[in-house]
């Protein structure tokens, strides 16, 4: 190693210590404790173990750093056990640092930085993770345990091959599977934000957590709750069309995850009907006399067996309708079984057609107007909810807003043919 390279594996080293330390400052106790200097000193202690370890040949001087810097924590805690501390995270954290100065001088300074700032995140969002471990329940572990068993266990079991009569072998249990993961890790996502940030929040955070969860949902409570006596619609009127808003972002995450060229051919269409449906969102915040105020609740933890289960097979229904309306109706049948799939549920016939295109790149065009057609006809059944619940000021409200984006989206489908 020449001497540029060791400069900077050493200068590294000791920055990442202090990277720590500068966290581990601001939880020093009055008896003190190790901080930046502790820490940029333990983790220049590890690069100089592996400088004689790797240049000098002198492993065995660097076990005994090693052991040296371990008794030294090991001291340090058990001092601080007896003053009634017994957390052991700065411990830990001085020992993950005389590793990181080893990686360094190994060479391996990216590996060593990031490890590095996982760790200083980790330790800055103490009270964050706190308030989530007291936010998730016994039974929330137990799905997710169930979950990450049947999916890191049994899912490279499960055979990836197609089941079906030709032409209709589209049913692949590994890649059904797979989808089921990919949506129930965006809804955990979901679920998780909700469980931390609580339910009971204005109108329009309430549109934004319950388009993460289900949009339909939301459009189904606020239109019932605008019947309510002192009910103001322009606030419902937003939270519902944000939480329209936040359904499109997340059906374009979905796709590009699976198939970034679908992704961009779809980016336009769904581009545009978000700025309309964001612009309606400026219109009705101007207009709203009261910041209401609504609960949103998590639903059920999404990886519940059941639910998982739930979704695999609508998706296997999906897929296998998809495919039966393409080889007897052609494109024709593809959009209608999109259409009669969007009147319930989009992530189904969303990934569906994301799968598709990522196999056949000559249906980009065939998927992509397939996922349009079912937003679109999502969008008309939740517009439809609007009108028949809803209270007469409510679709006075949401009449000309839905009738624009349905037509954007109408004009955008028909400039894809």
């Amino acid at each position: 190693m020449n001497d540029t390279r060791l400069a900077i594996s050493f200068a590294v080293a000791i920055s990442l210590g202090a990277l720590l330390g500068l966290e581990r400052e601001r939880n020093k106790t009055a008896d003190g404790g190790a901080g930046v200097r502790t820490f940029a000193l333990i983790s220049l202690s590890g690069a100089l173990a592996g400088y004689l370890d790797t240049t000098l040949k002198m492993g065995v001087w660097a076990l005994l750093i090693f052991g040296a810097v371990a008794l030294l924590i090991v001291s340090e805690y058990v001092m601080t056990a007896r003053r009634g501390d017994t957390g052991i995270t700065t411990e830990v954290s001085a020992l993950l640092a005389f590793l990181l100065g080893l990686l360094c001088a190994h060479g391996q300074l990216q590996l060593a930085s990031a490890i590095a700032v996982v760790m200083a995140l980790l330790l800055a969002l103490k009270q964050w993770l706190h308030r989530l471990a007291t936010q998730i329940n016994a039974d929330d572990v137990e799905a997710t345990l169930k979950f990450a068993i049947v999916t890191l266990i049994i899912l490279p079991l499960v055979p990836n091959e197609s089941y079906g009569p030709p032409p209709l072998d589209a049913l692949n249990p590994y890649k059904i599977w797979l989808m089921v993961v990919l949506i129930s890790a965006l809804n955990f996502a979901s679920y998780l934000v909700i469980k931390v940030v609580g339910t009971e929040h204005g109108i329009g955070l309430v549109g934004i957590l319950g388009g993460l969860a289900s949009s339909t949902a939301v459009t189904l409570g606020f239109a019932r709750r605008s019947k309510q006596d002192g009910a103001e619609a322009p606030a419902l009127a937003l939270g519902i069309l944000l939480a329209w808003t936040v359904m499109l972002v997340r059906v374009a995450i979905m796709t590009a995850l699976i198939s970034w060229e679908l992704g961009q051919q779809l980016f336009g269409v769904l581009g545009v009907l978000s700025v309309a449906s964001l612009l309606a969102v400026a219109w009705l915040w101007r207009i709203s006399k009261q910041q209401a105020r609504g609960e949103v609740k998590p639903g059920s933890n999404p990886f519940e067996l059941s639910e998982a289960i739930k979704f695999g097979l609508l998706f296997g229904v999906v897929v296998l309708a998809a495919r039966a309306a393409q080889v007897y109706f052609g494109d024709a049948g593809v959009y209608l079984a999109s259409a009669i799939a969007g009147l319930t549920d989009v992530d189904a016939i969303t990934l569906a057609m994301a799968d598709l295109a990522r196999l056949d790149p000559a249906s980009l065009q065939l998927g992509a107007r397939a996922v349009v057609i079912a937003v679109l006809a999502n969008t008309l059944t939740k517009s439809v909810m609007v009108l028949v619940l809803g209270s007469a000021e409510l679709r006075r409200v949401m009449l000309p807003v839905t009738l624009g984006l349905l037509a954007t989206g109408a004009v955008g489908l028909w400039l894809m043919f």
